[in-house]
């Protein structure tokens, strides 16, 4: 009895590894989600909607079908308040994010690197920002950080300022204009050094408080000016001044990523990669046809000249300072000294 005991004990020693390591194995296979869920603001009828459609596209073709990333647009997961994504993706609320860091800043400020006032005076220098990859990886290490793996980065567009009461030319003529903001501090803090008043508030209470005349403007790339016909909302009046351009940030929960192969960590990012390029090239398109575009809806569209520009930029000048002190005052020094290389090219 004695023997049999301790043989039998030795061959369920023997046979524990093996038998254990059969479900370690099939959890490891078994764990990926039947669908994991992506947060964009807007739907793919705009270019920042039709990046997160790409590449929730791509992944799903490139994986056959084993990494299923399901769109949420209208930021939906967090019931409109698109200031709530990157909080919500730590709580395991969203799993995708594809999406604008400047939403995110009351979560984690270091984000918004790319979002200071008339930092890119145009494309060329933000192509030169965003392929500097001695600066991306620093901006990556801060995603990281956070709690999300980024993968690739597209652009949002420019934004533009549109109202209902006069054309806005110089600074002055934001006195007194009530002017809807996303839920960046920074934002109203510019509108508000010269004269506006900045109201803060979702994408889908602001189109209603626009149209009721309750705000009088606001502040968007002219593609979703278009995209969502804003001049509905009795905005009348544009002025293109360039003045934010923020990145369309491609990034997986950290769980999330962590719970992938290694492969199909590879296939992932070439796709947000690829979704990326594609996205940016579709925002540039639509930035060279939008005055004429808009213009044709009977809005005035003004462009600033170099010396209306300057103004702007001198008007704005300490709430940028102030801001870069509050964001990350080494890597946006970084920014400009690329930016300025740029100019000289």
């Amino acid at each position: 009895m004695t023997m049999n005991r301790r043989t039998l004990i030795r061959c369920a020693a023997l046979l524990a590894p093996a038998t254990l390591g059969i479900p370690r194995f099939a959890h490891a296979q078994g764990a990926y989600r039947a669908e994991y869920k992506m947060s964009t603001v807007v739907p793919p009828a705009f270019a920042w909607g039709k990046g997160g459609e790409i590449f929730g596209n791509l992944v799903r073709e490139r994986t056959a079908g084993r990494i299923n990333i399901k769109q949420y647009p209208g930021a939906s997961l967090v019931q409109g308040q698109q200031d709530r994504e990157f909080s919500a993706m730590r709580q395991g609320i969203i799993d995708v994010l594809c999406g604008a860091p400047i939403n995110w800043s009351g979560t984690v400020r270091e984000l918004g690197v790319f979002t200071l006032p008339f930092l890119f005076p145009d494309h060329k220098a933000w192509d030169a920002v965003t392929g500097n990859a001695a600066f991306m990886d620093e901006y990556f290490a801060l995603v990281r950080k956070a709690g999300a793996e980024p993968l690739a980065v597209g652009e949002t567009g420019y934004r533009q300022i549109s109202n209902s009461k006069r054309p806005i030319v110089k600074p002055e003529d934001l006195k007194g204009i009530k002017v809807r903001v996303v839920g960046s501090p920074m934002y109203g803090d510019i509108m508000g050094s010269m004269g506006a008043n900045p109201t803060f508030m979702s994408w889908a209470d602001a189109q209603p408080a626009l149209a009721s005349g309750a705000v009088d403007a606001q502040e968007n790339p002219l593609e979703v000016f278009l995209a969502a016909k804003i001049h509905t909302l009795g905005q009348k009046y544009v002025t293109k001044w360039n003045y934010s351009n923020d990145i369309l940030l491609f990034a997986i929960a950290a769980p999330i990523w962590q719970s992938w192969t290694a492969a199909d960590q590879k296939t992932v990012r070439e796709a947000a990669q690829d979704a990326a390029k594609q996205q940016v090239a579709l925002v540039r398109k639509l930035f060279a046809e939008d005055v004429q575009r808009v213009s044709a809806l009977g809005v005035a569209v003004h462009q600033p000249s170099p010396a209306e520009t300057n103004a702007w930029q001198i008007a704005t000048r300490r709430t940028y300072a102030q801001w870069k002190a509050q964001i990350h005052p080494g890597l946006i020094t970084k920014a400009e000294e690329i930016v300025a290389k740029s100019r000289k090219a």
